[in-house]
C-alpha cells in the first residue's frame, strides 16, 4: 500500500496533461486574437473600396 501511495505522489503525468492544455489554450486565444485584427482591417478595406466604386 505505501508503495502504491508513493508511485502515485510521484506520478506527473497528469501535471504535464494539463500543461499541454493551457498551452494549447494560449495558443488558441493569440490566433484568435490575431484573426479578428486582421477581419477588422479587411472589412475596413473592402468597405472603402466599395465607397470608391459607387
Amino acid at each position: 500500500m505505501k508503495n502504491l501511495v508513493s508511485r502515485f505522489l510521484k506520478d506527473e503525468s497528469g501535471a504535464t496533461a494539463i500543461e499541454y492544455g493551457l498551452i494549447a489554450a494560449g495558443i488558441a486565444i493569440a490566433i484568435i486574437a490575431a484573426v479578428n485584427g486582421v477581419g477588422t482591417q479587411l472589412s475596413t478595406k473592402f468597405n472603402t473600396i466599395s465607397s470608391s466604386l459607387k
